[in-house]
């Protein structure tokens, strides 16, 4: 069975915080992942910007995956909602922190966006990740 490919030509900008393309080979089982704020347990926001909400959200969003029977290594999209005005560079740097120097970054876009259905939400962040076949 062929792998994941995460795919960054050569003529295009690199970053690793990001892969420009990923394909998934048949057989893989699909995980999509709703949007996560940064709340904790009891549903209350746990900071007032991006740089506190995006690890909790992230937090969130691996609670989801490993009930799924994933975990952020199969994250091959993620999609970033982020309020106008927050700290962009912020946010990045909170992921990588948690993503941390694990290999082949998912693909990725960011919206900022006037607002969110959680009062106090800054970011929401969903994500579709692969499960190779067993």
């Amino acid at each position: 069975m062929t792998s994941v490919r995460y795919i960054n030509p050569a003529t295009m900008h690199s970053s690793s915080a990001f892969t420009q393309a990923v394909r998934v080979p048949a057989g893989y089982d699909t995980v999509y992942v709703g949007g996560q704020n940064g709340v904790d347990a009891t549903g209350r926001v746990v900071g007032p910007d991006v740089k506190s909400q995006v690890p909790q959200a992230l937090t969130n969003l691996q609670t989801c995956l490993v009930s799924a029977g994933a975990d952020l290594g199969h994250v091959v999209k993620w999609t970033i909602l982020a309020k106008e005005g927050e700290s962009l560079q912020d946010g990045f740097a909170a992921f990588l922190e948690i993503w941390g120097e694990r290999p082949n970054p998912p693909a990725i876009t960011v919206v900022q966006v006037s607002g969110f259905a959680v009062p106090g939400a800054v970011v929401e962040i969903e994500a579709v990740a692969a499960i190779p076949p067993a």
